[in-house]
């Protein structure tokens, strides 16, 4: 009887389109509709933790072995570019479908809970003026935005810390862009608490400060906290 060849790149699966594909099933327990609403929203957070964990270690490593010059193929028949071209394939189509489900399942349905989770330009007059007072009294002391040109290369970016990126234009050289990033403070709550009206229409309503933080930055005229200027 003749041994099995184990060389045979069928006979493996890779190990990080494996692991995508054990965060994916992690996702599909958001997506049930079958499961409390609550435990599908700690679900889908759970499957955005393991996906930064993924890129810290994981995804790191093979970026590591591929500037170091790897081009060995692994078991499963794949370079490590190759290998790479699949996780980032796998991962735009995996965010893809986080932010669908969290817009188009859940966050609907925190709604007909009476928990609103508002985007900027869902505001009425009273909620922007509340922004604009919560800017003043709280946020503008801690953003900080950093322009990334010649002269500035890009800043550290604090693990796992929020961070908004901005491509702008000089006032007068409007054709050339360049970028400006703001770190989201950690010491700022992950939501924003509106004040109740009276009655209350729609119930609970709450927005996220980096939404916030970039409706702020995009405001130049403020002058406190504005893009940065010539």
């Amino acid at each position: 009887m003749s041994r099995l060849a184990l060389d045979n790149p069928a006979y493996y699966i890779n190990r990080e389109a494996s692991w995508l594909a054990f965060n994916r099933r992690v996702l599909e327990e958001a997506q049930d509709e079958k499961n409390p609403l609550l435990e599908r929203l700690k679900f889908l957070s759970i499957s955005a933790s393991n996906l930064d964990e993924f890129f810290e270690v994981r995804v790191a490593g093979l970026v590591q072995q591929i500037e170091d010059g790897y081009t060995e193929a692994g078991p499963d028949g794949l370079t490590l570019v190759e290998e790479r071209e699949v996780v980032s394939r796998e991962t735009h189509t995996f965010v893809n479908d986080q932010y669908q489900c969290w817009n188009e399942e859940l966050r609907p349905a925190l709604s007909t809970h009476g928990i609103r989770v508002l985007g900027l330009h869902e505001l009425d007059s009273r909620a922007r003026a509340f922004i604009e007072e919560y800017c003043e009294r709280e946020l503008d002391l801690l953003l900080t935005p950093v322009t990334v040109d010649p002269a500035h290369p890009f800043p550290r970016v604090i693990n796992k810390a929020l961070s908004v990126a901005f491509l702008l234009r000089r006032r007068r050289r409007s054709a050339l862009t360049y970028t400006g990033v703001v770190t989201v403070p950690r010491a700022l709550p992950r939501l924003v608490r509106y004040p109740q009206q009276q009655p209350l229409p729609g119930g609970r309503r709450v927005s996220q400060p980096s939404g916030i933080s970039a409706y702020r930055i995009a405001q130049p005229a403020q002058g406190r906290c504005g893009a940065p200027r010539d």
